[in-house]
């Protein structure tokens, strides 16, 4: 974003947590399903977490909001539209 001079802001979500309503506009904004906002790294294995358990938006929200970390980042929203940005090239499909 920086490289095409788009303007944004960065929300530090981990300092500033993201409330039920955000995450409901992150969700709807992406094209994914609410899973795969999830990361499924080291951290949700050392829960004992199971990615089946975590499909429907209440239970992605509920974790993500108690486990802020296991969001996938970064998340680009622009207007009504987002995209998980990882790969970074996904950010593309905003801007043109």
């Amino acid at each position: 974003m920086r490289e095409r001079e788009v303007e944004f802001d960065l929300i530090e979500y981990l300092k500033d947590p993201i409330d039920r309503a955000t995450f409901i506009q992150i969700l709807r904004a992406i094209p994914n399903s609410p899973g795969e906002l999830v990361r499924k790294d080291k951290r949700f294995k050392e829960l004992g977490l199971d990615p089946d358990d975590y499909l429907t938006e209440d239970a992605v929200i509920a974790l993500l909001i108690e486990h802020p970390a296991l969001m996938e980042r970064p998340v680009v929203l622009r207007g009504a539209r987002g995209v998980i940005a990882r790969p970074s090239e996904n950010i593309l499909t905003l801007l043109n």
